[in-house]
């Protein structure tokens, strides 16, 4: 591992899915420094004292962050919608990682120019795919077992008590009212798609149907890219739990089927699912810890240099899913259904 002398600064880190990701970064690493950053200076101490860190405030409309001007860090996490971008010139002034998960597909156009002007400023990871990852590398992994993959299909659920805090919310409604429809590929073409063709039935992993709309995360781009299957859809279902309708607490799912000719030359269909028994926070935590740790050059190569990347560019899906299991994720792997 590098000595980083510098922390991790986590803007957001004092919500859910931040103050959980930050707590990811501190167990897998217990000696990478991190600093919780954000507009509520106490909620910010109370996440950092349970963690034995810093706290800062931040400001992300001020092109400085509102930090200190002797601050320096290692790498930037973005855990709220920075509509100024000034987290990600502040990471391209310091030269180290920036890393956001809280963009749709139809928004990353501000984050790439930022890049496309400053190429050679820092590494800028975007990792807003489904929980930053969950239902990505599975996937990847899973079609390995296929010569050609025709389409892909996958569907998610989130309960309705799993959104998370304020800016997990906030994200979700600007996802799925600004950008409201959503990208797909149908027959070897990217469309977007809304209204009754968005409408779906999501069967969740106890056999029960849900409504279900398409949802156009990143993840699309990165599947349409790696496996070249003609068709992909990710569908969202914003409902009731399996585990939740036998009276536990709630769980998020992953469905992920594919069709293609398996690698023995024969046709065939897959279906996988993906379970976190306490729901989508963990998942997502890790796949930015995943991000973070694989950036800063502390696990799977030597830390990046300044370019754009998805998180299926730069981590080992085997790993990656290895990882999730050790921290609670359980897969059951089907044939086709």
């Amino acid at each position: 591992m590098p000595q980083l002398q510098h922390p991790v600064l986590v803007i957001g880190g004092s919500g859910v899915v931040g103050a959980q990701a930050a707590a990811m970064i501190r167990r897998l690493h217990p000696g990478l420094p991190v600093t919780i950053a954000g507009r509520d200076l106490a909620k910010a101490r109370a996440v950092a004292d349970r963690l034995g860190v810093q706290a800062l405030p931040a400001d992300l409309s001020k092109p400085d962050l509102g930090l200190p001007a002797e601050a320096r860090f290692s790498a930037v996490i973005v855990f709220v919608k920075d509509d100024w971008s000034n987290a990600l010139r502040f990471a391209q002034r310091h030269g180290i990682p920036h890393l956001s998960v809280s963009s749709g597909a139809f928004e990353i156009g501000i984050e790439a120019a930022r890049f496309i002007h400053a190429p050679q400023a820092a590494p800028v990871v975007l990792a807003s795919q489904w929980l930053a990852g969950a239902a990505l590398f599975p996937t990847l992994e899973y079609a390995k077992a296929f010569r050609s993959v025709d389409s892909i299909h996958i569907g998610v659920l989130l309960d309705e008590q799993d959104m998370g805090g304020q800016a997990a919310l906030a994200d979700y409604e600007r996802i799925t009212q600004a950008g409201s429809a959503a990208l797909t590929v149908k027959d070897g073409r990217f469309t977007w798609i809304a209204g009754e063709e968005a409408a779906a039935r999501y069967r969740s992993v106890d056999g029960v149907e849900l409504p279900a709309t398409a949802y156009g995360p990143l993840d699309v781009l990165s599947l349409a890219n790696a496996t070249g299957a003609k068709n992909i859809r990710f569908d969202l279902a914003f409902d009731v739990s399996a585990s939740r309708r036998r009276g536990e607490p709630f769980s998020t799912e992953s469905v992920i089927a594919l069709d293609g000719v398996l690698q023995s030359g024969e046709r065939g269909r897959r279906r996988h699912t993906v379970v976190h028994p306490q729901g989508q926070a963990p998942l997502t935590a890790l796949g930015v810890a995943l991000a973070t740790e694989r950036a800063l050059g502390i696990v799977g190569g030597e830390a990046l240099k300044p370019g754009l990347y998805f998180p299926d560019g730069i981590i080992d899906p085997a790993y990656y899913i290895a990882r999730m299991k050790e921290f609670g994720a359980v897969f059951t792997e089907g044939q086709g259904q």
